[in-house]
C-alpha cells in the first residue's frame, strides 16, 4: 500500500497501544513517520524499527506535549528532519476512574493537561506547517457517549476533544486542512494490562455490552487512521467517528 508516499506524519503518544498501530500503519502506507514519546524511549524505538523494517522512514522524538517548549521542539525538528508536514495524529492521552467524592484537582490538571492542553499545544504548532490536504486526527473516545460511572475527568476531556474536533474543522477549512476525531470503544493494549484491565470483570463487562462481542485491537483504530490521513477521506472533515464494535 503506497497511499501515503511523500507525506509526513507526527503520532503523538506512540510507543505503544493505539498510538504505535497508527505510527506502524500510516509508515505502511509510505509515509515518513515521527514516532512521539514521553517517556518510553524502548517502545518508541521499537516501533521505529518495526516501520523500518517493513521499509518505511521513521524517527521517534521524545516530547511532552503538555509543555509548550516541547510541542514546539516537536513539530520544529519533524520538519527540519522531514522538510514538511502533512499529518497529525493526536493520540497522547491518560485516563483515570475516581468516584466524585474522590476526584482531586491533580487528577484533573494531569488529565486535562495531556488530553485537552496538550492536543491543542501540538496543533497550534503543527497548524504553521500544514498545507492544503493536512489532515489531523484525534483520539477522543467513546465514553463521550457511553457516560461510565467515575469517569467524570476523563469523559470530560474527551468531550473537549470533540468540541475542539468541530471548531477546528470549521477554523481550518479555508485552507483545506481536514479535521476528525476517532472514538475508539474498548481495545486492548499495554494499558489495559498494565492497569488490570485486561482479563478483568470489567473487560468481560465490556465485551459483554459490544454488540460485536470481542475486545478492540489496535489495528481497528489504525486503519480507520490510515484512511481519515489519505485522499480516500478528502470529502470527511469535522467528523467523530465511533469505532467500538457497537458499543454505545
Amino acid at each position: 500500500m503506497s497511499k501515503l508516499v511523500g507525506k509526513v506524519a507526527v503520532v503523538t503518544g506512540a510507543s505503544k497501544g493505539i498510538g504505535a498501530a497508527i505510527a506502524k500503519a500510516l509508515g505502511g502506507a509510505g509515509a515518513s513517520v515521527v514516532v512521539n514519546y514521553a517517556s518510553s524511549k524502548a517502545g518508541a524505538d521499537a516501533v521505529v524499527e518495526a516501520i523500518e523494517a517493513a521499509g518505511g522512514k521513521a524517527v521517534a522524538i521524545q516530547a511532552d506535549v503538555s509543555k509548550a517548549d516541547q510541542a514546539k521542539a516537536l513539530i520544529d525538528t519533524t520538519v527540519e528532519t522531514f522538510g514538511a508536514l502533512d499529518i497529525l495524529v493526536n493520540n497522547s492521552g491518560v485516563y483515570g476512574f475516581s468516584a466524585i467524592e474522590e476526584i482531586t484537582e491533580e487528577q484533573y490538571h494531569w488529565m486535562f493537561d495531556v488530553n485537552v492542553l496538550g492536543l491543542l499545544l501540538t496543533t497550534r504548532e503543527a497548524s504553521k506547517h500544514l498545507g492544503e490536504g493536512g489532515s489531523i486526527i484525534n483520539i477522543s473516545s467513546v465514553v463521550t457517549s457511553v457516560l461510565m460511572p467515575q469517569s467524570t475527568i476523563y469523559t470530560a476531556t474527551k468531550g473537549a476533544v470533540d468540541a475542539i474536533t468541530g471548531v477546528l474543522a470549521n477554523e481550518l477549512a479555508p485552507r483545506r486542512i481536514r479535521v476528525n476525531a476517532i472514538n475508539p470503544g474498548y481495545v486492548e493494549t499495554e494499558g489495559t494490562h498494565s492497569a488490570g484491565i485486561a482479563g478483568s470483570e470489567a473487560e468481560a463487562g465490556f465485551v459483554a455490552d459490544t454488540p460485536l462481542g470481542r475486545a478492540g485491537h489496535p489495528s481497528d483504530i489504525a486503519d480507520l487512521a490510515l484512511f481519515l490521513a489519505s485522499d480516500d477521506a478528502r470529502w470527511v472533515t469535522g467528523e467523530k467517528i465511533v469505532a467500538s464494535g457497537g458499543l454505545r
